[in-house]
């Protein structure tokens, strides 16, 4: 294992000495400095995790060398802990202002010295750590394209973003909604707390409500424990309700009081809970005829529609696809350690001419298929599984031989079409298509449709 550098700074040979040789026997690298300026000029390149500064140093004084120290690039800037033979409260609080992890009295007790090493160097690994996860997840939540749909809805998110009005997000289903929403609270302020989701359409109707807002221990036949519910687990942070269409009237009641108030009760308790949380909420149904069917409040749709967001489909920004295209190779060649592959001419083009009716999360299911199957550097269109799916220049009934072949194709394409809907929910699809549960499996089997496709 690497061995950790730190850096001793202090004026007093005697301090240096003894710092270092007691580091050093715990495993530490240790250089020792006797100045601020010997300090800032020993520190750029060098690879110290940990400095050990006095505060009193001839010239340059320990606070000023902390201040230039919090000049440097987070990566590779060193915690520091502070050492004084004059310690106060007041000289305490403004190191700790300035930025130092902590703050060492002399005369010094070697076991405290090491411990406050120990905890310092920890929280850097954390700190670094956490920093890395942040930068993957801003990866994983890149918006990509540049056409002009998207630039459009980059700019709005750079607006937007910084304010705490809910919004509502448009789109048909696979077109990036969850991406759209994780962006806009990764540049919000609330982007430290919480980012809380919920799937309205997932989740059974008589769940939905203790989901949402908790239960108390009892307050059904099944709550043999309390349970926090999503909109306390968002406190301070952003409440995600993707297909939010899909929540029942009742649900409903309780969300538009629990956003108007910023309170609600969890199921079965006596006394209400107070959050701060900015809700964003996502669509692929058109609510205002919904709001004409009876099925969703007008009132709810007005308190979530203050910032509609509209992600448009892959069709209407074929432009992109290439990027998409791209971008997804890289990931899953990287994910499954298979060697760097490229799309030819012939391939980017039958991707842009398909239609996509999946969207965006067809092309990733497709790339990633693309990449699993095949070993070859360079794909070619006959690499890519499209040939007996319609592309967007085809004329629709020429594949088809037999009118019982369009009859089943047409069923198969609605089925997915509901099941996308409700994600892969087979009972929910069922009711909706009007069957049985049974039936439908039997016609999902004879038409090729798999139960998790």
């Amino acid at each position: 294992m690497k061995s950790r550098r730190i850096l001793v700074v202090d004026d007093e040979p005697g301090i240096r000495e003894s710092l270092s040789g007691v580091l050093e026997d715990e495993g530490y690298v240790v250089e020792a400095v006797e100045s601020g300026e010997a300090c800032l000029s020993a520190v750029p390149g060098a690879g110290f995790e940990l400095l050990l500064l006095d505060i009193w140093l001839p010239g340059m004084d320990g606070m000023e060398v902390l201040a230039r120290i919090q000049e440097i690039p987070f990566s590779e800037r060193p915690l520091v802990v502070m050492i004084s033979g004059h310690g106060s409260i007041e000289a305490a609080v403004r190191a700790t202002k300035l930025g130092a992890f902590d703050f060492l009295e002399k005369p010094l007790s070697i076991d405290k010295v090491s411990v406050v090493v120990k905890n310092a160097l920890a929280h850097r690994n954390l700190a670094i750590e956490n920093s890395r996860l942040k930068a993957d997840t801003g990866a994983r939540h890149r918006i990509i394209g540049e056409s002009v749909p998207m630039k459009a809805l980059r700019q709005q998110l750079a607006l937007m973003a910084g304010t705490n009005g809910r919004v509502l997000i448009y789109g048909e289903s696979g077109t990036g909604k969850e991406l759209v929403a994780h962006a806009l609270h990764a540049l919000s302020p609330r982007a430290s707390e919480p980012f809380v989701e919920v799937n309205c359409a997932a989740i059974p109707e008589e769940l939905i409500e203790s989901e949402l807002f908790g239960h108390s221990k009892g307050s059904f036949t099944s709550a043999h424990e309390a349970k926090v519910g999503k909109f306390q687990k968002a406190d301070g942070g952003t409440l995600f309700l993707d297909e939010v269409g899909d929540m029942s009237l009742r649900t409903q009641a309780k969300v538009l009081r629990s956003l108007e108030e910023q309170r609600f009760e969890p199921v079965g308790a006596a006394e209400s809970v107070q959050v701060d949380v900015r809700v964003v909420a996502a669509t692929n149904k058109n609510l205002e005829e919904e709001i004409e069917r009876g099925n969703f409040r007008e009132d709810l749709f007005y308190r979530l529609n203050v910032i509609p967001f509209a992600v448009p489909p892959l069709r209407d920004r074929r432009e992109d696809i290439p990027l998409l295209a791209d971008h997804f190779l890289r990931e899953f060649t990287t994910a499954y350690g298979r060697k760097p592959k490229e799309l030819t001419a012939e391939a980017y083009r039958m991707l842009s001419d398909y239609h996509w009716p999946g969207n965006v999360r067809e092309l990733k299911n497709l790339i990633e298929r693309i990449v699993i199957l095949n070993p070859q550097v360079r794909v070619d269109a006959r690499h890519i599984p499209l040939s007996a799916t319609r592309r967007q220049h085809d004329r629709p009934l020429d594949r088809f031989g037999s009118l019982q072949e369009v009859r089943e194709a047409a069923e198969r394409e609605y089925i997915l079409k509901k099941l996308e809907e409700t994600n892969g929910n087979v009972t929910r699809t069922a009711e909706l298509l009007g069957l049985e549960r049974s039936n439908l499996y039997r016609k999902m089997k004879t038409l090729g449709i798999g139960p998790k496709e």
